[in-house]
Protein backbone atom coordinates (compact mmCIF):
# COMPACT_ATOMS: atom_id res chain seq x y z
CA UNK A 1 0.00 0.00 0.00
CA UNK A 2 1.51 3.47 -0.60
CA UNK A 3 2.34 5.66 2.00
CA UNK A 4 1.01 9.37 1.69
CA UNK A 5 1.65 12.67 2.79
CA UNK A 6 -0.70 14.92 3.20
CA UNK A 7 0.08 18.70 3.87
CA UNK A 8 -2.29 20.78 5.85
CA UNK A 9 -5.84 19.76 7.84
CA UNK A 10 -7.76 22.48 6.46
CA UNK A 11 -11.21 21.55 4.17
CA UNK A 12 -8.78 20.00 1.56
CA UNK A 13 -6.23 17.60 3.92
CA UNK A 14 -9.36 16.30 5.44
CA UNK A 15 -11.58 15.75 2.73
CA UNK A 16 -8.13 13.97 1.19
CA UNK A 17 -7.66 11.84 3.66
CA UNK A 18 -11.21 10.54 4.62
CA UNK A 19 -11.30 10.02 0.74
CA UNK A 20 -8.64 8.08 1.00
CA UNK A 21 -9.17 6.26 4.43
CA UNK A 22 -12.86 5.30 2.94
CA UNK A 23 -11.43 3.68 0.10
CA UNK A 24 -9.19 1.36 1.73
CA UNK A 25 -5.87 3.57 1.77
CA UNK A 26 -4.71 3.61 5.36
CA UNK A 27 -0.98 4.47 5.49
CA UNK A 28 -1.22 8.26 5.48
CA UNK A 29 -0.39 11.19 7.74
CA UNK A 30 -1.35 14.21 7.76
CA UNK A 31 1.22 17.29 8.45
CA UNK A 32 -0.49 20.66 10.52
CA UNK A 33 1.66 22.84 11.77
CA UNK A 34 -0.75 24.39 14.27
CA UNK A 35 -2.33 22.05 17.18
CA UNK A 36 -5.46 22.00 15.61
CA UNK A 37 -7.26 21.07 12.55
CA UNK A 38 -8.89 23.76 10.32
CA UNK A 39 -7.16 25.52 8.12
CA UNK A 40 -7.93 29.52 7.33
CA UNK A 41 -11.05 28.52 9.35
CA UNK A 42 -8.92 28.20 12.45
CA UNK A 43 -6.73 31.26 11.70
CA UNK A 44 -8.95 34.06 10.41
CA UNK A 45 -10.57 34.30 13.94
CA UNK A 46 -11.73 37.89 13.52
CA UNK A 47 -14.71 39.89 14.78
CA UNK A 48 -17.34 38.85 11.95
CA UNK A 49 -15.40 36.14 10.19
CA UNK A 50 -17.80 34.15 8.21
CA UNK A 51 -18.66 32.33 5.22
CA UNK A 52 -20.16 33.91 1.91
CA UNK A 53 -21.43 30.72 1.17
CA UNK A 54 -24.65 28.69 2.38
CA UNK A 55 -23.75 26.20 5.28
CA UNK A 56 -26.12 23.47 3.54
CA UNK A 57 -23.48 23.59 0.30
CA UNK A 58 -20.09 24.85 2.27
CA UNK A 59 -19.66 21.43 4.21
CA UNK A 60 -18.81 18.14 2.76
CA UNK A 61 -21.56 16.12 0.75
CA UNK A 62 -20.89 12.86 2.64
CA UNK A 63 -21.00 14.65 6.34
CA UNK A 64 -24.18 17.06 6.66
CA UNK A 65 -24.16 19.31 9.82
CA UNK A 66 -27.90 19.50 10.90
CA UNK A 67 -25.96 22.04 14.03
CA UNK A 68 -25.71 24.90 11.29
CA UNK A 69 -26.66 28.08 13.76
CA UNK A 70 -27.19 30.57 10.76
CA UNK A 71 -27.50 30.53 6.81
CA UNK A 72 -24.02 31.48 6.34
CA UNK A 73 -22.12 29.81 9.39
CA UNK A 74 -19.61 31.58 11.98
CA UNK A 75 -16.20 31.36 11.82
CA UNK A 76 -16.41 29.08 15.21
CA UNK A 77 -19.23 26.64 14.05
CA UNK A 78 -17.18 25.66 10.33
CA UNK A 79 -14.30 25.22 12.53
CA UNK A 80 -16.19 23.15 15.23
CA UNK A 81 -18.07 21.04 12.44
CA UNK A 82 -14.13 20.64 10.82
CA UNK A 83 -13.47 19.20 14.41
CA UNK A 84 -16.06 16.92 14.50
CA UNK A 85 -15.22 15.46 10.78
CA UNK A 86 -11.96 14.90 11.74
CA UNK A 87 -12.85 13.03 14.94
CA UNK A 88 -15.55 11.48 13.17
CA UNK A 89 -13.66 9.89 9.96
CA UNK A 90 -10.93 8.78 12.27
CA UNK A 91 -8.28 11.40 10.63
CA UNK A 92 -7.44 13.01 13.63
CA UNK A 93 -5.70 9.79 14.82
CA UNK A 94 -3.37 10.17 11.76
CA UNK A 95 -2.46 14.05 11.89
CA UNK A 96 1.13 15.16 13.65
CA UNK A 97 0.41 18.50 14.78
CA UNK A 98 3.10 21.16 15.34
CA UNK A 99 4.89 19.84 12.87
CA UNK A 100 5.86 22.23 9.59
CA UNK A 101 6.73 20.59 6.60
CA UNK A 102 9.74 22.94 4.98
CA UNK A 103 10.90 21.28 1.60
CA UNK A 104 9.91 18.41 -0.32
CA UNK A 105 12.11 16.69 -2.69
CA UNK A 106 11.36 14.09 -5.03
CA UNK A 107 13.87 10.88 -5.30
CA UNK A 108 14.26 9.22 -8.85
CA UNK A 109 16.03 6.22 -7.50
CA UNK A 110 13.10 5.45 -4.88
CA UNK A 111 10.28 7.37 -6.14
CA UNK A 112 9.88 8.68 -3.06
CA UNK A 113 8.93 11.94 -1.70
CA UNK A 114 11.44 13.25 0.99
CA UNK A 115 9.65 15.66 3.51
CA UNK A 116 12.30 17.71 5.38
CA UNK A 117 9.85 18.64 8.84
CA UNK A 118 11.04 20.64 11.84
CA UNK A 119 11.13 17.44 13.41
CA UNK A 120 13.34 15.43 11.10
CA UNK A 121 13.47 13.42 7.73
CA UNK A 122 10.35 11.68 6.34
CA UNK A 123 10.11 9.51 3.10
CA UNK A 124 6.63 8.70 1.60
CA UNK A 125 5.58 7.45 -2.29
CA UNK A 126 2.66 10.13 -2.56
CA UNK A 127 2.78 13.97 -1.87
CA UNK A 128 -0.60 16.12 -1.32
CA UNK A 129 0.04 19.19 -0.52
CA UNK A 130 -3.42 20.77 0.50
CA UNK A 131 -1.91 24.01 1.87
CA UNK A 132 -4.90 26.47 0.14
CA UNK A 133 -4.65 29.76 -1.73
CA UNK A 134 -5.47 31.71 0.76
CA UNK A 135 -3.12 30.80 3.70
CA UNK A 136 -0.16 32.64 3.65
CA UNK A 137 -1.78 36.88 4.46
CA UNK A 138 0.43 39.43 2.79
CA UNK A 139 1.30 42.84 4.33
CA UNK A 140 1.31 45.90 1.90
CA UNK A 141 5.02 47.35 0.78
CA UNK A 142 4.39 50.78 2.46
CA UNK A 143 7.61 52.61 4.01
CA UNK A 144 7.88 52.85 7.64
CA UNK A 145 5.13 50.42 7.90
CA UNK A 146 7.88 48.84 10.73
CA UNK A 147 7.60 52.16 12.49
CA UNK A 148 3.95 52.25 13.94
CA UNK A 149 4.41 52.09 17.83
CA UNK A 150 0.99 51.04 18.21
CA UNK A 151 -0.75 47.18 17.70
CA UNK A 152 -0.66 46.68 14.07
CA UNK A 153 -1.87 43.63 12.62
CA UNK A 154 -3.90 41.32 9.67
CA UNK A 155 -7.09 40.23 9.81
CA UNK A 156 -5.77 36.27 9.87
CA UNK A 157 -3.36 37.20 12.82
CA UNK A 158 -5.97 38.49 15.03
CA UNK A 159 -4.95 39.86 18.23
CA UNK A 160 -8.02 39.73 20.75
CA UNK A 161 -5.94 41.46 24.15
CA UNK A 162 -5.84 44.60 21.78
CA UNK A 163 -9.23 46.37 22.97
CA UNK A 164 -10.29 48.95 20.36
CA UNK A 165 -13.26 50.44 22.72
CA UNK A 166 -12.64 53.94 22.59
CA UNK A 167 -9.47 53.81 20.10
CA UNK A 168 -8.71 55.56 17.28
CA UNK A 169 -8.37 52.45 14.28
CA UNK A 170 -7.31 52.39 10.72
CA UNK A 171 -9.10 49.66 8.18
CA UNK A 172 -6.45 49.00 5.75
CA UNK A 173 -8.14 47.10 2.55
CA UNK A 174 -11.67 47.00 1.69
CA UNK A 175 -11.64 42.80 0.66
CA UNK A 176 -13.47 39.89 2.04
CA UNK A 177 -12.27 40.31 5.34
CA UNK A 178 -12.62 43.82 6.04
CA UNK A 179 -15.93 44.13 4.85
CA UNK A 180 -16.73 41.74 7.84
CA UNK A 181 -14.31 43.36 10.47
CA UNK A 182 -15.96 46.74 9.97
CA UNK A 183 -19.54 46.46 10.99
CA UNK A 184 -18.18 44.54 13.82
CA UNK A 185 -15.96 47.34 15.64
CA UNK A 186 -17.34 49.95 14.41
CA UNK A 187 -19.86 50.76 17.09
CA UNK A 188 -17.73 50.21 19.68
CA UNK A 189 -14.23 52.14 18.48
CA UNK A 190 -14.01 56.06 19.00
CA UNK A 191 -13.02 56.59 15.38
CA UNK A 192 -12.79 54.31 12.21
CA UNK A 193 -10.72 55.04 9.18
CA UNK A 194 -11.73 52.85 6.43
CA UNK A 195 -8.56 53.10 3.66
CA UNK A 196 -9.71 51.82 0.28
CA UNK A 197 -7.13 51.22 -2.56
CA UNK A 198 -9.71 49.86 -4.85
CA UNK A 199 -13.82 49.13 -4.77
CA UNK A 200 -15.48 46.20 -5.77
CA UNK A 201 -19.53 45.07 -5.64
CA UNK A 202 -21.01 44.33 -2.81
CA UNK A 203 -24.29 42.46 -3.05
CA UNK A 204 -26.99 41.70 -0.50
CA UNK A 205 -26.46 38.24 2.20
CA UNK A 206 -29.96 37.07 2.60
CA UNK A 207 -28.95 35.52 5.83
CA UNK A 208 -31.00 34.13 9.16
CA UNK A 209 -30.95 32.67 11.99
CA UNK A 210 -31.44 28.54 12.03
CA UNK A 211 -33.86 27.68 15.56
CA UNK A 212 -34.24 24.28 17.40
CA UNK A 213 -37.35 23.39 15.15
CA UNK A 214 -34.94 24.30 11.77
CA UNK A 215 -32.31 22.48 13.25
CA UNK A 216 -34.69 19.09 14.22
CA UNK A 217 -36.21 19.48 10.74
CA UNK A 218 -32.81 19.00 9.17
CA UNK A 219 -31.91 16.37 11.40
CA UNK A 220 -34.54 14.56 9.33
CA UNK A 221 -32.89 11.84 7.12
CA UNK A 222 -32.64 13.14 3.16
CA UNK A 223 -33.55 16.61 3.72
CA UNK A 224 -30.15 17.82 3.11
CA UNK A 225 -29.69 16.99 0.05
CA UNK A 226 -32.91 19.48 -1.49
CA UNK A 227 -31.09 22.30 0.32
CA UNK A 228 -27.63 21.54 -1.21
CA UNK A 229 -29.53 21.21 -4.54
CA UNK A 230 -30.93 23.87 -4.42
CA UNK A 231 -27.85 26.34 -3.31
CA UNK A 232 -25.92 24.12 -5.94
CA UNK A 233 -28.02 25.33 -8.85
CA UNK A 234 -28.08 28.96 -7.56
CA UNK A 235 -24.18 29.16 -7.66
CA UNK A 236 -24.03 27.40 -11.33
CA UNK A 237 -27.11 29.70 -12.51
CA UNK A 238 -24.84 32.28 -11.56
CA UNK A 239 -21.23 31.18 -12.70
CA UNK A 240 -23.02 30.48 -16.03
CA UNK A 241 -24.66 34.34 -16.44
CA UNK A 242 -21.23 35.97 -15.89
CA UNK A 243 -19.39 33.37 -17.85
CA UNK A 244 -22.12 33.09 -21.11
CA UNK A 245 -24.60 35.54 -20.90
CA UNK A 246 -23.87 39.11 -21.27
CA UNK A 247 -27.71 40.01 -20.76
CA UNK A 248 -27.69 38.33 -17.54
CA UNK A 249 -24.40 39.93 -16.44
CA UNK A 250 -25.93 43.23 -17.09
CA UNK A 251 -29.07 42.58 -15.07
CA UNK A 252 -26.83 41.49 -11.87
CA UNK A 253 -24.62 44.59 -12.44
CA UNK A 254 -27.91 46.50 -12.36
CA UNK A 255 -29.23 45.08 -9.72
CA UNK A 256 -26.24 45.60 -7.34
CA UNK A 257 -26.18 49.12 -8.10
CA UNK A 258 -29.66 50.02 -7.05
CA UNK A 259 -28.51 47.72 -3.76
CA UNK A 260 -25.57 49.82 -3.21
CA UNK A 261 -27.22 53.25 -3.95
CA UNK A 262 -30.17 52.69 -1.98
CA UNK A 263 -28.06 51.53 0.91
CA UNK A 264 -25.48 54.47 0.52
CA UNK A 265 -28.85 56.38 0.95
CA UNK A 266 -28.58 60.25 0.52
CA UNK A 267 -24.85 60.37 0.16
CA UNK A 268 -24.23 60.41 -2.98
CA UNK A 269 -20.25 60.74 -2.48
CA UNK A 270 -19.72 57.72 -0.48
CA UNK A 271 -21.44 56.01 -3.49
CA UNK A 272 -19.26 57.28 -5.85
CA UNK A 273 -16.49 56.20 -3.91
CA UNK A 274 -18.08 52.46 -3.29
CA UNK A 275 -19.05 52.03 -6.69
CA UNK A 276 -16.26 50.71 -9.20
CA UNK A 277 -15.50 50.85 -12.48
CA UNK A 278 -14.53 47.37 -13.42
CA UNK A 279 -17.49 45.19 -14.66
CA UNK A 280 -18.85 42.57 -12.10
CA UNK A 281 -16.65 39.30 -11.75
CA UNK A 282 -14.36 41.00 -12.43
CA UNK A 283 -12.91 40.68 -8.69
CA UNK A 284 -14.57 39.10 -5.98
CA UNK A 285 -18.40 40.07 -5.47
CA UNK A 286 -18.44 40.83 -1.50
CA UNK A 287 -22.08 40.04 0.22
CA UNK A 288 -22.91 41.93 3.16
CA UNK A 289 -26.02 43.93 4.25
CA UNK A 290 -24.36 46.23 7.10
CA UNK A 291 -20.71 46.87 5.82
CA UNK A 292 -22.38 50.70 3.83
CA UNK A 293 -24.26 51.35 6.89
CA UNK A 294 -21.23 51.16 8.89
CA UNK A 295 -19.54 53.67 6.36
CA UNK A 296 -21.79 55.87 7.15
CA UNK A 297 -22.04 56.52 10.51
CA UNK A 298 -20.84 59.60 11.95
CA UNK A 299 -17.68 57.96 13.91
CA UNK A 300 -16.41 56.84 9.99
CA UNK A 301 -14.66 57.78 7.00
CA UNK A 302 -13.91 55.89 3.71
CA UNK A 303 -10.51 57.34 2.75
CA UNK A 304 -9.76 57.08 -0.96
CA UNK A 305 -6.55 58.71 -0.74
CA UNK A 306 -3.67 56.25 -1.64
CA UNK A 307 -1.46 55.87 1.30
CA UNK A 308 2.26 57.11 0.89
CA UNK A 309 3.67 56.23 4.20
CA UNK A 310 3.19 54.88 7.75
CA UNK A 311 4.57 56.88 10.96
CA UNK A 312 4.63 55.97 14.79
CA UNK A 313 1.22 57.28 15.10
CA UNK A 314 -0.46 57.29 12.27
CA UNK A 315 -0.91 56.60 8.14
CA UNK A 316 0.03 59.87 5.95
CA UNK A 317 -1.80 59.63 2.37
CA UNK A 318 -0.65 61.39 -0.76
CA UNK A 319 -2.75 64.86 -0.66
CA UNK A 320 0.02 65.16 2.66
CA UNK A 321 -2.81 64.01 5.36
CA UNK A 322 -2.02 62.74 8.19
CA UNK A 323 -4.44 60.55 10.13
CA UNK A 324 -3.48 59.53 13.37
CA UNK A 325 -4.58 56.45 14.88
CA UNK A 326 -4.46 54.07 18.17
CA UNK A 327 -4.43 50.63 16.13
CA UNK A 328 -4.45 49.26 12.21
CA UNK A 329 -6.01 46.57 11.01
CA UNK A 330 -4.87 45.25 8.08
CA UNK A 331 -7.46 43.47 5.83
CA UNK A 332 -5.09 43.29 2.85
CA UNK A 333 -5.36 39.51 1.77
CA UNK A 334 -3.10 36.78 0.83
CA UNK A 335 -0.74 35.69 -1.42
CA UNK A 336 -3.09 33.94 -3.40
CA UNK A 337 -1.01 33.50 -6.61
CA UNK A 338 1.85 31.96 -4.65
CA UNK A 339 0.78 28.44 -4.57
CA UNK A 340 2.43 26.12 -2.12
CA UNK A 341 4.24 28.91 -0.66
CA UNK A 342 6.45 28.77 1.47
CA UNK A 343 7.18 25.05 0.84
CA UNK A 344 10.58 24.33 -1.20
CA UNK A 345 9.52 21.72 -3.46
CA UNK A 346 12.14 19.77 -5.81
CA UNK A 347 10.73 17.82 -8.43
CA UNK A 348 13.07 15.21 -10.71
CA UNK A 349 16.51 16.30 -12.01
CA UNK A 350 16.27 18.89 -9.37
CA UNK A 351 13.51 20.65 -10.98
CA UNK A 352 12.64 24.10 -8.35
CA UNK A 353 8.59 24.18 -8.47
CA UNK A 354 8.86 28.11 -8.30
CA UNK A 355 11.64 27.81 -11.24
CA UNK A 356 8.84 25.88 -13.25
CA UNK A 357 6.12 28.08 -12.31
CA UNK A 358 8.00 31.48 -12.79
CA UNK A 359 5.22 32.96 -15.50
CA UNK A 360 2.39 31.60 -13.60
CA UNK A 361 1.54 28.26 -11.27
CA UNK A 362 -0.41 26.08 -13.76
CA UNK A 363 -1.14 22.52 -13.06
CA UNK A 364 -3.05 19.74 -15.25
CA UNK A 365 -6.35 19.63 -13.67
CA UNK A 366 -5.35 22.02 -10.72
CA UNK A 367 -3.40 19.30 -9.28
CA UNK A 368 -0.72 17.35 -11.31
CA UNK A 369 2.55 19.15 -12.62
CA UNK A 370 5.20 17.56 -15.16
CA UNK A 371 8.31 16.77 -13.47
CA UNK A 372 6.84 16.45 -10.52
CA UNK A 373 5.61 12.53 -9.78
CA UNK A 374 3.02 11.57 -7.47
CA UNK A 375 2.21 15.24 -6.76
CA UNK A 376 -1.42 15.87 -6.09
CA UNK A 377 -1.87 19.45 -5.36
CA UNK A 378 -5.25 19.79 -3.68
CA UNK A 379 -7.00 23.54 -3.95
CA UNK A 380 -4.01 23.83 -7.05
CA UNK A 381 -4.04 26.57 -10.03
CA UNK A 382 -7.36 27.43 -11.65
CA UNK A 383 -9.34 25.36 -9.62
CA UNK A 384 -10.58 28.54 -7.57
CA UNK A 385 -13.97 29.61 -7.72
CA UNK A 386 -15.88 32.95 -8.79
CA UNK A 387 -18.61 31.67 -7.88
CA UNK A 388 -20.01 28.20 -5.15
CA UNK A 389 -18.64 26.13 -2.86
CA UNK A 390 -14.61 25.15 -2.74
CA UNK A 391 -15.85 22.31 -0.79
CA UNK A 392 -17.06 20.43 -4.02
CA UNK A 393 -14.03 21.16 -5.91
CA UNK A 394 -12.26 19.69 -3.17
CA UNK A 395 -14.51 16.60 -3.09
CA UNK A 396 -13.88 16.15 -7.09
CA UNK A 397 -10.06 16.30 -6.17
CA UNK A 398 -10.09 14.16 -3.35
CA UNK A 399 -11.71 11.50 -5.58
CA UNK A 400 -9.53 12.16 -8.33
CA UNK A 401 -6.54 11.34 -6.13
CA UNK A 402 -7.88 8.34 -4.67
CA UNK A 403 -8.35 6.79 -7.86
CA UNK A 404 -4.84 7.75 -9.13
CA UNK A 405 -3.57 5.89 -6.06
CA UNK A 406 -5.31 2.89 -6.33
CA UNK A 407 -3.79 2.43 -9.88
CA UNK A 408 -0.49 2.84 -8.15
CA UNK A 409 1.72 -0.36 -8.69
CA UNK A 410 4.44 -0.69 -5.71
CA UNK A 411 7.21 1.30 -6.22
CA UNK A 412 5.54 3.24 -9.20
CA UNK A 413 5.07 6.85 -9.95
CA UNK A 414 2.72 8.85 -12.03
CA UNK A 415 3.89 11.56 -13.74
CA UNK A 416 1.76 13.68 -15.93
CA UNK A 417 2.78 13.84 -19.51
CA UNK A 418 4.01 17.59 -20.50
CA UNK A 419 1.74 17.58 -23.62
CA UNK A 420 -1.05 16.65 -22.12
CA UNK A 421 -0.75 19.50 -19.50
CA UNK A 422 0.60 21.89 -21.98
CA UNK A 423 -2.64 21.49 -23.94
CA UNK A 424 -5.30 21.46 -21.01
CA UNK A 425 -3.15 25.26 -19.91
CA UNK A 426 -3.81 26.35 -23.56
CA UNK A 427 -7.52 25.02 -23.36
CA UNK A 428 -7.68 26.93 -19.90
CA UNK A 429 -6.00 30.18 -20.70
CA UNK A 430 -7.91 30.71 -24.18
CA UNK A 431 -11.20 30.81 -22.13
CA UNK A 432 -9.58 32.30 -18.99
CA UNK A 433 -8.56 34.88 -21.86
CA UNK A 434 -12.33 35.28 -22.82
CA UNK A 435 -13.27 35.80 -19.32
CA UNK A 436 -14.15 38.46 -17.01
CA UNK A 437 -10.72 38.01 -15.45
CA UNK A 438 -8.94 38.69 -18.35
CA UNK A 439 -7.49 42.50 -18.76
CA UNK A 440 -8.72 42.50 -14.38
CA UNK A 441 -6.05 43.69 -12.13
CA UNK A 442 -6.75 41.32 -9.25
CA UNK A 443 -4.99 38.74 -6.86
CA UNK A 444 -6.51 36.03 -9.37
CA UNK A 445 -3.49 37.18 -11.82
CA UNK A 446 0.23 36.28 -11.86
CA UNK A 447 2.51 39.03 -12.17
CA UNK A 448 2.82 37.75 -16.28
CA UNK A 449 -0.70 38.84 -16.39
CA UNK A 450 -1.71 34.38 -16.32
CA UNK A 451 -5.13 34.01 -14.38
CA UNK A 452 -4.17 31.46 -12.35
CA UNK A 453 -6.24 30.94 -9.89
CA UNK A 454 -9.69 30.77 -11.39
CA UNK A 455 -11.70 27.53 -12.68
CA UNK A 456 -13.50 28.97 -16.20
CA UNK A 457 -16.40 26.81 -16.08
CA UNK A 458 -18.63 24.85 -13.73
CA UNK A 459 -18.07 22.68 -10.84
CA UNK A 460 -20.47 20.35 -12.74
CA UNK A 461 -17.73 20.28 -15.45
CA UNK A 462 -14.90 19.96 -13.22
CA UNK A 463 -16.87 17.15 -11.84
CA UNK A 464 -16.98 15.16 -15.21
CA UNK A 465 -13.27 15.76 -15.81
CA UNK A 466 -11.77 14.64 -12.68
CA UNK A 467 -14.65 11.56 -12.45
CA UNK A 468 -12.03 9.26 -13.47
CA UNK A 469 -8.29 9.05 -13.25
CA UNK A 470 -6.56 7.91 -16.68
CA UNK A 471 -3.74 6.37 -16.36
CA UNK A 472 -2.84 6.92 -20.42
CA UNK A 473 -2.45 11.12 -19.74
CA UNK A 474 0.99 9.74 -17.22
CA UNK A 475 4.25 8.21 -17.68
CA UNK A 476 4.87 5.33 -15.38
CA UNK A 477 8.29 5.66 -13.90
CA UNK A 478 9.21 2.44 -12.37
CA UNK A 479 11.32 2.30 -9.14
CA UNK A 480 13.43 0.38 -6.81
CA UNK A 481 10.76 -0.77 -3.98
CA UNK A 482 10.90 1.69 -1.27
CA UNK A 483 12.53 0.84 1.62
CA UNK A 484 10.39 -0.22 4.78
CA UNK A 485 10.12 2.59 6.86
CA UNK A 486 7.76 3.90 9.47
CA UNK A 487 5.45 6.59 8.94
Amino acid sequence: MPSIAIIGSGFGGLAAAITLLHNGITDITVFERSTDVGGVWRENAYPGAACDVPSPYYSFSFAPNPYWPRRYAPQSSILDYLRRVADLYGVRDRIEFNTAVTAATFDSESNEWVLETDKGTRRFDVLVPAVGQLSQPTLPTIPGIETFRGPAFHTAHWDPTVDLAGKNVAVVGTGASAIQVVPQIQPTVAALTVFQRSPTHIAPRPDRGFGAVHQWLHRIPLTDRPRRGFWKIATEALTAALHYSPAATRALQAMLFAYMRVQAGADRALFDKLWPDHPIGCKRILFSNNYIPALKAANTTLETDPITEIVADGIVTATGRHHKVDVIVYGTGFAATEFLAPLTITGVDGTDLTEAWRDGARAYLGMTVPGFPNMFIVYGPNTNLGSGSIVAMLECQAHYLTEAVQHLQSGAAFDVYPGVEATYDRELQLRLGRSVWAGCDSWYRAESGRVVSNWPGTIAEYRRRTNAFDVTHYAVRAGMPAPQTSH
